[in-house]
């Protein structure tokens, strides 16, 4: 089976509640290429409820802004030529976070949250992403992130 990029995270940086695959209580959300796309799944839970029937839109929020920093670190990886499980490991954090929320999404269905890179730009890639939920496009964003400093990643991992 196809690892998520998120599984390549090292182990200090995967406490996330959106993505962090140590992070019993998060969504653990998991994202992987779907050609020039990528493309995770997610079922929100009953408590991320915002009224009745209907999924609360900071979980929204952050499941933009994990699939697209996760996006960013696949984006650099494929840039350099060199597997997910290279060292010294890229990842991103968000500089920029922005939603749209389209129509409420309904809770209780299988979200598809999609991303297409917009632009590299030096140790900044830009996503523009949307969520699917029944076949309907109900949120659009966009994330810019940044590459993590390496000075800052080595007191992380080491």
């Amino acid at each position: 089976m196809e690892k998520a990029f998120q599984d390549y995270y090292p182990d200090v940086l995967s406490y996330c509640y959106g993505c962090g695959r140590l992070n019993e209580k998060g969504l653990q959300i998991k994202s992987f290429w779907d050609g020039d796309e990528t493309v995770a799944r997610v079922l929100p839970r009953p408590e991320h409820i915002a009224v009745p029937g209907y999924v609360y839109g900071g979980l929204l929020a952050s499941l933009i802004d994990c699939h697209g920093t996760g996006t960013a670190a696949a984006t650099a990886y494929r840039a350099e030529g060199r597997p997910m499980d290279s060292s010294p490991p890229l990842r991103f954090l968000t500089a920029s976070l922005h939603v749209d929320y389209l129509k409420p999404t309904p809770l209780g269905v299988v979200l598809e949250i999609r991303g297409r890179v917009k632009e590299v730009k030096d140790r900044k890639v830009t996503v523009e992403e949307w969520i699917v939920a029944e076949g309907e496009i109900t949120v659009k964003g966009e994330v810019i992130a940044v590459q993590v400093p390496d000075s800052l990643l080595e007191k992380l991992v080491s």
